[in-house]
């Protein structure tokens, strides 16, 4: 009896052993080069990205030290910027159709630095040296990100997707993004706790969410180009409302946030969170380091640090930018550093345009707010041996 059943039991563990073989993401070639596309793919959507961005600033620069009184919208220089804007997020909107999104999401760093030296080539900002060792760390550590990066792939399809949206890790990892956001809007509405890392917690948070999102939206549409139409499922017509409700929330918290802090504050600090939880995010949604040895998965970590410390590094040194001041203060001109130690207000005259240092006259105000009466004697400059006597203030004495 078991020599004759041998065989059977032979013939039945040859499929399984050969699907357990199939399964294995490594085995694949392919998989390495939809990596390689889609990483490709990223980074060319950021550079454009940045390209972009830095025509728009220079549109609005060149506009505000010039007569044109054209609005920036009417301008080539802007509406070409919006064109690079538009291809570089469909860049990055398609790569998440081939690569992993534990991958993809982390190189938003190449935006940075590509924005970063743009800005000294063309737009002429100023950066010291040490910050060339800034752009090399994040450098070095997204060349660790797509050499140890996660290598899971899988068919979005409509099955697939409802698979992983009703799986008990992925409802786990929602029922607690879903308390720590409420907890944190709590806080920042109703008890006014508005810490940067506050808000883009938030951000953080529905960001996780786009991310996971538009990789499923981008897989079913590529899957369907390729010939199997994924349209007809209703699960991508759900995710297709949530990427846009997420998308419009989450930049929403940015608008705010840019009222409040800096934007060098904002694009590290905002960095660092997002993709932190959004990996955290891919890997619970799409398991995308299931099968992935130690050595890959502390590697790629390693990578995400580095990438870290470069990004914080490339925006810690930028000037918060001043407000422009149409006037010039009165305590900066030369032989009026006395003006207030006696408590006379001199006053900046705003109703005109661009007025200079002019002193508020109302003959209704009291004798007291008056302003002071100055008698100016004229400096002869470069005159030897002729001292001009120095200004002198006379008060108005108040009437009883």
């Amino acid at each position: 009896m078991e020599g004759g059943n041998s065989p059977n039991l032979q013939l039945q563990q040859l499929p399984l052993a050969t699907a357990a073989v199939s399964v294995q993401p490594h085995t694949d070639s392919f998989s390495y080069k939809e990596n390689l596309i889609g990483a490709l793919l990223a980074i060319f959507g950021h550079l454009v990205i940045s390209i972009a961005l830095n025509l728009q600033k220079y549109s609005h620069i060149r506009l505000a030290g010039s007569k044109d009184l054209r609005a920036y919208f009417k301008t080539k220089t802007w509406w070409c910027g919006l064109f690079l804007l538009m291809l570089g997020e469909l860049g990055v909107f398609s790569s998440y159709a081939f690569a992993p999104l534990s991958l993809i999401v982390p190189l938003s760093a190449v935006s940075v630095i590509a924005s970063a030296i743009i800005g000294i080539i063309f737009i002429k900002e100023k950066w010291k040296p040490k910050d060339f060792l800034s752009c090399g760390l994040a450098i070095v550590g997204t060349y660790l990100l797509i050499t140890f990066g996660p290598n899971s792939h899988e068919k979005m399809t409509g099955e697939n997707i409802t698979r992983h949206l009703v799986s008990w890790p992925f409802l786990l990892y929602m029922l607690v993004e879903i308390i720590i956001f409420c907890l944190l809007l709590y806080f920042y509405k109703e008890k006014n706790v508005n810490y940067i890392v506050v808000i883009l917690l938030l951000v953080a948070l529905l960001g996780s969410m786009t991310a996971v999102t538009v990789k499923a939206v981008a897989g079913m549409i590529v899957v369907s180009i390729q010939g199997n139409l994924q349209l007809d499922y209703p699960i991508f017509y759900i995710m297709l409302v949530c990427m846009i409700a997420t998308a419009i929330f989450q930049a929403t918290f940015l608008a705010q946030a840019s009222q409040l802090y800096d934007s060098s504050q904002i694009a590290s600090i905002g960095y660092i969170l997002s993709t932190t939880v959004a990996i955290t995010a891919g890997a619970t949604f799409y398991l995308d380091f299931t099968g992935e040895d130690v050595l890959h998965i502390c590697m790629f970590a390693l990578g995400c640090l580095i990438a870290f410390l470069g990004v914080f590094l490339i925006t810690r040194n930028r000037k918060k930018s001043v407000p422009f001041e149409p006037y010039i203060s009165m305590d900066a001109m030369p032989g009026m550093q006395n003006m207030h130690d006696k408590g006379i207000a001199v006053q900046p005259d705003l109703k005109a345009s661009f007025s200079y240092g002019a002193l508020e006259n109302n003959d209704t105000m009291p004798e007291i707010y008056t302003p002071a009466t100055l008698p100016i004697v004229q400096e002869q400059h470069g005159s030897k041996g002729v001292s001009a006597p120095p200004y002198r203030v006379l008060e108005h004495s108040k009437k009883e």
